[in-house]
């Protein structure tokens, strides 16, 4: 067996959650962990779980102007970061037609533009030393969708858009971008983590409210077990090749390859009218 070589793990959102687990299966390996917190609580709880390898840091990741700051602290204190998890985020749950241009700016705050911001601080360190990896926490929901959390799925699809591009961009220095998706995990996402818009529009009842009330019944029953998650983790970034998507979970896996199936069947069913926008030979 190969002697651990320790790592320095960046790692947004780690009170609770998969970034918990995350940042503890991090620190259980042996690896320094600094982990963005919002409180002075949580930094001394975080703290206590590895002293001298867990450095909590203050920081809400949609305050974008205090990122790269608040990064090269961390790094003054805990080692150029070798491994960034943009994890911290949430799920807003609407229709879209009931949901405001409001809720949909506060998602992508959280979940594209402080995950950016927080990838632009770490980049140069890890080009100029031609190494690291980047794993960007997305979701299945960003390659499948479900009604009822459009804006999620769309904040999710842009931060693995955003993922797969960047990758090809920093492949020639050595670094690695991964789009982490997770499927439905024993967390609190769907509880009292979910960001939920009040119903209004009765035509969506028969859509929404059985889709509501069976993702409250089933918080806390998800068949995703964060420790594993965090296992897997360590596994990704201690690949030499790591993938640029990799999906956690049956759930998720089922229903990306009906998806793709269902994409392969419409492609053939539509092919020629696709083809059909050329210039004439």
């Amino acid at each position: 067996m190969s002697a651990l070589i320790p790592k320095t793990f960046l790692i947004t959102g780690v009170s609770s959650g998969l970034g918990r687990a995350f940042a503890e299966g991090a620190l259980d390996a042996g690896h320094a962990v600094v982990g963005t917190v919002r409180n002075p609580k949580d930094a001394q709880a975080f703290a206590a779980l590895a002293p001298g390898r867990a450095h909590p840091l203050l920081l809400d990741v949609t305050h974008l102007d205090a990122i790269a700051d608040a990064v090269a602290d961390a790094e003054r204190r805990a080692g150029s970061v070798d491994v960034l998890v943009n994890n911290a985020g949430y799920g807003h749950e609407g229709v879209l037609e009931e949901s405001s241009i409001d809720d949909l700016q506060r998602q992508f705050a959280a979940n594209v533009f402080g995950p950016v911001a927080m990838m632009k601080a770490v980049l140069p360190g890890m080009r100029e030393r031609r190494r690291g990896h980047i794993v960007n926490i997305t979701s299945m929901g960003g390659f499948i969708t479900m009604p009822g959390i459009s804006f999620y799925c769309g904040s999710k699809f842009a931060l693995e858009g955003i993922s797969e591009a960047l990758g090809k961009e920093v492949a020639p220095f050595g670094i690695h971008v991964t789009a982490l998706a997770p499927g439905q995990f024993r967390t609190d996402w769907a509880g009292r983590s979910m960001d939920r818009t009040p119903r209004s529009i009765a035509d969506y009842d028969a859509v929404m409210d059985p889709i509501r009330a069976a993702r409250q019944a089933k918080s806390g029953q998800q068949p995703g077990d964060p420790a594993r998650a965090a296992q897997a983790l360590l596994a990704l970034v201690d690949a030499p090749a790591p993938p640029m998507r990799l999906f956690l979970g049956d759930d998720a896996l089922g229903l990306v390859e009906g998806k793709m199936a269902a994409m392969e069947a419409e492609i053939e069913q539509w092919r020629a009218l696709s083809r059909s926008t050329s210039f004439a030979a």
